[in-house]
């Protein structure tokens, strides 16, 4: 659960992550070499599509505002099976909270702040 904000970055616990943070129901990660929206891939996320079962679909923190990600990175990441959801990163992560309360089987990317 994403516990709060701290300057443009997110608090988990007692783990602060300043440039952007990923995260899967196991695990959060620091997203250090976190891209801007446009220049968004598949390979920028790592290994965060890896888990089994496979996450329903992405949750996407855009920033301090909605900002739409790139059509080819949005088909890519469909082409997994997986869907794409977009919004603001203080938005994503609340909603990560409220789903994952329900068990759904999601992962986040959210940038900066």
């Amino acid at each position: 659960m994403v516990t709060g904000f701290q300057g443009r970055g997110f608090r988990v616990r007692d783990d602060v992550f300043p440039d952007g943070l990923l995260l899967s129901p196991v695990r959060a990660m620091a997203w250090a070499d976190a891209p801007d929206v446009a220049a968004l891939t598949v390979e920028a996320l790592g290994d965060l599509f890896d888990g089994d079962p496979k996450p329903e679909f992405l949750l996407l923190g855009t920033g301090a505002g909605l900002r739409q990600p790139p059509r080819a990175f949005v088909r890519a990441v469909e082409a997994l099976g997986i869907g794409v959801e977009a919004m603001d990163s203080r938005a994503a992560a609340r909603a990560w909270g409220v789903l994952r309360a329900e068990e759904r089987q999601i992962v986040a990317a959210l940038l900066p702040l």
